[in-house]
């Protein structure tokens, strides 16, 4: 799996990052996305690269900018009593 981490500049509220999700989920399969307006960030798990240029252009045409894309390995964490 992947973590795709998009720093975007416009967000000002809640229903931004509504706008940023649903046009990241209609361009991408994703397995998860979440948004902060506060932090200007969206973070994106997917099992495989996402198109860094569709994203960007489809996030543009929504009145939003992508300033950076950072993708990294994403391992989901389990729970253990055992601390392993």
């Amino acid at each position: 799996m992947i973590k795709t981490t998009l720093k975007i500049d416009g967000m000002m509220c809640s229903m931004c990052e509504s706008h940023i999700n649903d046009t990241v989920r209609s361009v991408c399969m994703v397995n998860s996305v979440k948004s902060s307006h506060a932090k200007g960030v969206t973070e994106i798990i997917s099992d495989s690269p996402l198109d860094e240029a569709g994203l960007r252009e489809a996030i543009g045409k929504t009145g939003y900018k992508v300033l950076d894309v950072q993708t990294a390995p994403f391992e989901k964490k389990r729970f253990s009593l055992f601390g392993k």
